[in-house]
C-alpha cells in the first residue's frame, strides 16, 4: 500500500515537472514570435540564453501555480455572472492572471503588454491542458487506479452521511437527450456516416424506435412528463391562465419551477432521478441531488442552489476555460460566416440570424455543451447511479438554419464526438454504465406564417376581431380577407379605416405562439370561452382562422375547426379522427387529452401541414420548428442497449406520449437495481408505483 503511494506520487511530480517543462518551452517560443512579450530586462546588457530560460521557467511556474490557486477562487466569486459574460471574461481574467505571474520576477525581466497577455495565456493554458491529458491518457493503469480510489473515497463519505445511493456493484444509467433531433434525422445522419459512434452502437448494442409526443412538441412539455412522470396542463411552450393573469413559459425559470412542483404534487413523488442521480442541462430536476444548468431551480438563491456548480467544476481549470472561450469566439465567427454565405447565394426560406443570435448559438453548441458533457463525466467517475443530461445544440441551430442542411450536420458530427468521449470514459467508471439516448421531439422544417402569409398570427386575429392592424399587414391578401369578413358579419358593407371597426367588447385577445402551434385567450371573458360566446363577441373570428390557407385546423370548446366549414365534436368516436387523419394517427388522441387541460386556451391554432413535404409553418420565426402537430416534430426517438428489456408495446410500436417514456425509464432504473419511484419529494424510496397522470 505505501509502495503504492510513492509510485503514486512519483508519478504526479513526473507529470507536474514535464507540464512545467512544455510551459516553460512554450513561453520561450511566444517570446521570440510575439513583439510585445519579453523574458529580459528593458534596454542595458541582455540577458544569457541560461537567465532567459529561467526567466522563463518562473513565469512559467508562478502563472501554473496563480492557475491553480487563484483561478478557482476567481471563478466562484462570478458564479452569478451571466454564462455569455462568464465565457468573454474568461479571456482577460487569464491574461491577468499572467501579468501578476511577470510581475512576480525579480528585476523586471518579464514584460508584455495587456493584449498580448491575453494571447499568451491562452496558448500557454491550451498547451499545459493538452500535455497532462497526454500524459494521464498514456498510464492506462495509473488513471485507472486513480478513478477507481475517486470513487471509492466518494462511497466512504456517502456512507458516513448516510446518503442513499444504489448497490455498488449495480450498472448505472446515463440518459442523454439530443434535444429536437428526430426519429428520422437521427437515422439518416447514422446512415450517412455523420455520426459513426451511433452508427456503430446501432450495429453492434444498441436498438431503437420511435415514440410520438403529445400535441404540445416541444422540450418544456416531453421533458416534464419524462423526468416527473406528468405533463398534465401543459398545453404548448407559452400559454395564458386567466385565473392568475399570468403567461406561464416553459424557459422561464419562475414557470419552470411552477410546472416541476405542479408535476409533483400530481404524482407524488420526487422524480425519475430522486435517488442518487444527477441533472445537467435540463428545465427540470428530475428530483436529482446533483444539479448543473437546471432551470426550474436557477432562481433560486442561497446553498441549497446548486445548479451553477457544474460552471464551478468546469471553470475552474483554466485550461477549460480558455478552450471553451476559443470554441465560444470560433462558433460565433462560423454562424456570421454560414448566415451571411446562406443570404449570398439567396437560400429560403430564410429567418434573421443577427442581434445576440452569434453569441446564444456559441453558448448553446459550445458552453452548454463542454459544461454538460463534463458534468456527465464527472457523475460517471463518481459512479452516480443514474444521469440525465440534455444537449440542445441541435435544436438551437435549426430552428434558425432548418433541420436539414450543412449547418446542423456540423452540429450532429460534433455531437457524435461528444458521445464517444463519454463511451470512452464510461471504460474507466467504476461501475457499468449502459447509456441510453433519446430526444424530446423532432423538427419540422416550413417556411414561417409571416414569410409566407406576410402578416402574423396576431395581425390575423385582430384583423378577424376588427381590431387595428398594421397597414402593411392590414394590405397582405390574408389581411383584406379578414377584414371582409368582419364587415360582413357586422353587416357594414361600406369599408372603414384601421380602428373603426372595433367591437369595443374588452381587452385585446392574448395571443401567443408556441413554433407551429398558436394559442387565443380572451381575458374579458371568464373561464373557458365557449364557441357561442366567441362567435357573439367577434362574429368573423373563427370563421377567419379556420378558411385561412396557413392554419390546419382549430380547437375551440371541445370542438374541431377545418378548412371549407369542416367540424368536428371530440365526444363523437371517429369524427375527430377523420378530419385530422393528415395529421397521423395519433393526431386526435393528442387533441382530445390538451382539451381536457383547465388551462387549455379559448382557441388552439394548429398551423397548416403538406403531408409530402413534412412541411409546416412556424408562428414563430423559425424555419425548423416544433410546438404542435405534423411532420417529424412529433416523431422523437428513444434508442437503448440491447440488454435492456424491450419497451412495451412489442417492436414496431410507437410509444405514445412522454409519460409512457417515463415509465419505461422507470422500469430500466428498477431492472438495473438502480434508485426507485415514486419517492416522495426530499423523502426517501416509496411503495408501489403510482399511476400515470392522465
Amino acid at each position: 500500500m505505501l509502495r503504492g503511494r510513492w509510485r503514486s506520487a512519483g508519478g504526479t511530480a513526473l507529470r507536474v515537472i514535464i507540464v512545467w517543462a512544455v510551459s516553460t518551452l512554450t513561453m520561450l517560443a511566444l517570446a521570440g514570435i510575439l513583439p510585445d512579450f519579453r523574458l529580459q530586462p528593458e534596454g542595458g546588457d541582455r540577458d544569457s540564453i541560461t537567465q532567459i530560460g529561467l526567466t522563463a521557467a518562473l513565469a512559467a511556474g508562478a502563472f501554473g501555480l496563480l492557475s491553480a490557486l487563484v483561478w478557482p477562487v476567481l471563478v466562484r466569486a462570478l458564479l452569478l455572472v451571466p454564462a455569455l459574460v462568464l465565457g468573454l471574461l474568461v479571456f482577460f481574467l487569464n491574461g491577468s492572471l499572467l501579468l501578476i505571474a511577470l510581475s512576480l520576477i525579480p528585476a523586471g525581466r518579464g514584460d508584455v503588454a495587456p493584449e498580448t497577455a491575453v494571447v499568451v495565456a491562452a496558448v500557454m493554458s491550451a498547451v499545459a491542458s493538452a500535455t497532462s491529458t497526454a500524459l494521464a491518457v498514456r498510464d492506462d493503469e495509473a488513471y485507472r487506479r486513480r478513478l477507481y480510489r475517486l470513487a471509492d473515497r466518494r462511497r466512504r463519505r456517502q456512507r458516513r452521511e448516510g446518503a442513499p445511493g444504489a448497490g455498488e456493484h449495480a450498472p448505472g444509467l446515463v440518459f442523454l437527450q439530443l434535444d429536437g433531433v428526430g426519429y428520422e434525422a437521427l437515422r439518416n445522419a447514422a446512415g450517412s456516416g455523420l455520426m459513426p459512434t451511433v452508427a456503430d452502437w446501432l450495429d453492434r448494442t444498441h436498438r431503437i424506435r420511435s415514440w410520438r409526443t403529445d400535441w404540445s412538441s416541444q422540450t418544456g412539455a416531453s421533458q416534464l412528463g419524462i423526468l416527473h412522470g406528468s405533463n398534465f396542463d401543459v398545453p404548448a411552450f407559452r400559454w395564458y391562465e386567466k385565473d392568475t393573469g399570468e403567461v406561464m413559459v416553459c424557459n422561464r425559470p419562475t414557470s419552470a419551477a411552477e410546472l416541476q412542483r405542479r408535476a409533483v404534487g400530481r404524482t407524488g413523488h420526487g422524480g425519475l432521478l430522486t435517488l442518487d442521480g444527477a441533472s445537467r442541462g435540463n428545465l427540470f430536476s428530475g428530483g436529482a441531488g446533483q444539479l448543473a444548468l437546471v432551470l426550474s431551480v436557477s432562481a433560486r438563491r442561497g446553498p441549497e442552489n446548486r445548479s451553477r456548480a457544474g460552471y464551478f467544476a468546469y471553470f475552474s481549470d483554466p485550461a477549460n476555460s480558455v478552450r471553451t472561450a476559443l470554441s465560444f469566439t470560433a462558433e460565433v465567427g462560423r454562424e456570421i460566416t454560414q448566415s451571411l454565405r446562406g443570404r449570398l447565394r439567396g437560400e429560403r426560406p430564410r429567418v434573421g440570424r443577427g442581434g445576440l443570435y452569434p453569441l446564444i448559438r456559441a453558448f448553446a453548441t459550445v458552453v452548454e455543451r463542454d459544461v454538460v458533457v463534463a458534468a456527465v463525466i464527472g457523475d460517471m467517475l463518481a459512479g452516480r447511479a443514474a444521469v440525465y443530461a440534455d444537449l440542445v445544440a441541435y435544436d438551437e441551430v435549426a430552428h434558425h438554419s432548418g433541420p436539414r442542411g450543412r449547418d446542423t450536420d456540423q452540429v450532429l458530427a460534433r455531437m457524435d464526438r461528444s458521445l464517444a468521449l463519454i463511451a470512452r470514459v464510461a471504460e474507466h467508471a467504476p461501475r457499468d454504465y449502459r447509456i441510453v439516448l433519446l430526444s424530446d421531439h423532432g423538427q419540422s422544417p416550413g417556411e414561417t406564417f409571416l414569410g409566407r402569409y406576410g402578416l402574423t398570427l396576431k395581425d390575423l386575429v385582430r384583423a378577424g376581431c376588427g381590431l387595428p392592424v398594421s397597414r402593411k399587414a392590414g394590405r397582405t391578401h390574408s389581411g383584406a380577407e379578414a377584414r371582409a369578413a368582419v364587415r360582413a358579419a357586422l353587416h357594414r358593407p361600406v369599408e372603414e379605416e384601421d380602428g373603426e371597426a372595433r367591437p369595443g367588447r374588452g381587452p385585446d385577445p392574448v395571443v401567443l405562439a408556441s413554433g407551429n402551434l398558436g394559442l387565443i385567450s380572451f381575458p374579458d371573458l371568464p373561464g373557458r370561452a365557449s364557441r357561442e360566446r366567441i362567435e357573439r363577441a367577434y362574429p368573423a373570428l373563427l370563421t377567419t382562422l379556420a378558411s385561412h390557407p396557413g392554419v390546419g385546423f382549430l380547437l375551440v370548446d371541445g370542438v374541431v375547426l377545418g378548412p371549407d366549414g369542416a367540424e368536428a365534436r371530440l365526444d363523437v368516436p371517429g369524427a375527430a379522427e377523420e378530419l385530422l387523419a393528415e395529421f397521423g394517427p395519433g393526431a386526435a388522441r393528442a387533441v382530445r387529452r390538451t382539451d381536457s387541460f383547465p388551462h387549455v386556451a379559448d382557441v388552439m391554432v394548429n398551423s397548416a401541414y403538406d403531408p409530402r413535404t413534412g412541411a409546416v409553418h412556424a408562428f414563430e420565426e423559425q424555419i425548423g420548428s416544433h410546438g404542435g402537430l405534423g411532420g417529424e416534430q412529433g416523431h422523437p426517438f428513444l434508442m437503448w442497449p440491447v440488454d435492456l428489456a424491450e419497451p412495451e408495446p412489442g417492436p414496431g410500436v410507437e410509444l405514445v406520449g412522454a409519460e409512457s417514456v417515463h415509465e419505461v425509464l422507470r422500469g430500466w432504473l428498477r431492472e438495473a437495481d438502480g434508485p426507485q419511484v415514486p419517492v416522495a419529494p426530499g423523502g426517501h424510496e416509496g411503495g408501489a408505483a403510482a399511476a400515470p397522470a392522465a
